[in-house]
C-alpha cells in the first residue's frame, strides 16, 4: 500500500482483518473469539510490502465479473497488507488507499488494503497464484520475509492439511496464513458490495 496512509489502511482493515484498538470502542459486548483474532497492522516495509509479481493473464481494460476472497496475513504476530494494484498494469490511479484506475486488469487483482482479492471466474488460481502476483515468497516455512516456525494456513476456520500453496480460491472464502505466534482464524467475512465490472 504505498499511496494511502496508515490511518486510511486501519480504517479498511476494521472490514474483517480486527487490527485497530476501535473494536473495543462502543457499549456492546465483542465476542472473544473476535478479540483473541485482533492484531495490529505491522509497522514498516516487512508488513506492507508492494506488488512486485507478474500479472495472470489475460489483462483486460477493464476489471469484468469476478468472484472474491478474503486473504489474512500474519507475520510475527502482526497483520500484513496486501497491497492495492496488485495483477494491475500502470498508469494506475488510488484514492485513500483505493485503486480506481488502472492499465488493465489481470486475472486476480486487489482493489483496496483489506485483503480482498477479486478473480475471474472458472479460473483455477490457488495461494500461490496470489503469491506469486503479489511477488512476495510462500513455503512450508516462509511468508512473505518472515520466518521462524511452520506456515500455518486455515480455510474458513480449518486448517488446511496441504502445501500453503496449494488452497484453491474460492468464491467467499475465508482464508487466513501464518507464521509466528498463532492467531486464532476468522471463519468467515463480510464482504462490501464488489467494485463496478466496468472499472477501467
Amino acid at each position: 500500500m504505498r499511496r494511502a496512509g496508515a490511518g486510511a489502511a486501519a480504517a479498511l482493515l476494521l472490514a474483517g482483518c480486527g487490527a485497530s484498538s476501535a473494536l473495543m470502542t462502543g457499549t456492546s459486548r465483542i465476542p472473544r473469539s473476535l478479540l483473541a483474532g485482533e492484531r495490529p497492522i505491522g509497522a514498516g516495509p516487512r508488513f506492507q510490502p508492494p506488488a512486485t509479481g507478474p500479472l495472470t493473464a489475460p489483462c483486460t481494460a477493464t476489471l469484468g465479473p469476478r468472484e472474491q476472497a478474503h486473504i489474512e496475513v500474519f507475520g510475527a504476530n502482526r497483520v500484513v497488507l496486501l497491497p492495492a494494484g496488485m495483477g494491475t498494469e500502470p498508469p494506475r490511479r488510488f484514492l485513500d488507499g483505493r485503486l480506481l484506475r488502472a492499465g488493465c486488469f489481470g486475472a486476480l487483482v486487489t482493489v483496496d488494503p483489506t485483503g480482498v482479492v477479486y478473480f475471474r471466474p472458472g479460473t483455477r488460481l490457488t495461494l500461490a497464484t496470489l503469491f506469486r502476483v503479489w511477488g512476495q515468497p510462500l513455503t512450508a516455512r516462509r511468508v512473505a520475509s518472515f520466518t521462524g516456525g511452520r506456515t500455518a494456513v486455515y480455510v474458513g476456520g480449518r486448517r488446511w492439511p496441504g502445501a500453503p500453496g496449494s488452497v484453491p480460491l474460492r468464491d467467499g472464502e475465508e482464508i487466513v496464513v501464518e507464521i509466528g505466534p498463532h492467531v486464532p482464524p476468522h471463519r468467515s467475512f463480510t464482504f462490501a458490495p464488489k467494485p463496478s465490472r466496468r472499472l477501467r
